[in-house]
């Protein structure tokens, strides 16, 4: 049975995702403050957390960043009322695999929380075992290491969130070929949604900034215009 942490300090979707959570058969956990949901994160299992973006003592922004520089990797999916874009990004950019804004249909929160955690899951039962024994990928100037989920250019190690770093490898192993937003929520984020491809662009344009050596003229990952992105294996 999959466990689930939800933290919100309403009690109203509190008691409405716990409800539904629990009728689709996962085990729930609940937290209604910020510290109370880190405190959780840091010393249980989880396979999935619904992390509501404004909560008392640390807002959902500031566990992710914590729980992230802890290694933490669960899925975090954040709950927010919040729309405009700067929330939106600051959320990813820490590591947040997902978000979804109120009001929202628990059958949506499910879906969502299905998609990370299969997606989670594939990374972490099957796609490791069967990696070479050499786990360097060299794409250009970049060496990427997917056991130690590293990226370096020379002697530079290039710092990328856990989707960022996931998005490269994506790319990386399949240079060439003209990927559309569509096709990127569906490889990368393992789901397909519509109206959310802005997801796609946000984490392209931040990739670029810490790949590319001019990001405003990339020589790695490049727009199709009309199509989508696609990433050439040579600098």
């Amino acid at each position: 049975m999959s466990r689930v942490l939800v933290v919100d300090d309403e009690p109203a979707i509190v008691t409405l995702l716990q409800y539904n959570l629990e009728q689709a058969d996962y085990q729930v956990v609940t937290a209604i403050d910020g510290e109370q949901a880190l405190n959780l994160a840091l010393h249980e299992k989880f396979d999935v957390i619904l992390l509501d973006l404004m909560l008392p003592k640390l807002d959902g922004v500031e566990v992710t960043k914590r729980l992230r520089q802890e290694k933490i990797s669960t899925p975090i999916i954040m709950i927010t009322a919040k729309t405009s874009e700067f929330d939106t990004v600051f959320g990813l950019e820490l590591g947040a695999d997902d978000y979804i804004t109120k009001p929202f249909s628990p059958r949506e929160v499910i879906a969502r929380m299905k998609a990370v955690m299969r997606r989670y899951h594939e990374d972490d039962s099957e796609e490791k075992p069967t990696k070479a024994p050499a786990s360097l990928l060299h794409v250009a100037d970049l060496t990427i290491d997917q056991d130690k989920f590293q990226v370096k250019r020379g002697n530079q190690t290039i710092e990328l969130t856990p989707k960022e770093f996931e998005l490269l490898l994506f790319f990386a192993k399949r240079p060439g070929k003209v990927w559309s937003r569509e096709q990127l929520l569906e490889g990368v984020w393992g789901f397909d949604y519509s109206g959310q491809t802005r997801m796609v662009d946000i984490h392209v344009s931040h990739l670029r900034e810490k790949i590319e050596i001019d990001p405003k003229h990339p020589k790695l990952l490049k727009t199709v215009r009309g199509f989508g992105y696609t990433f050439e294996a040579q600098s």
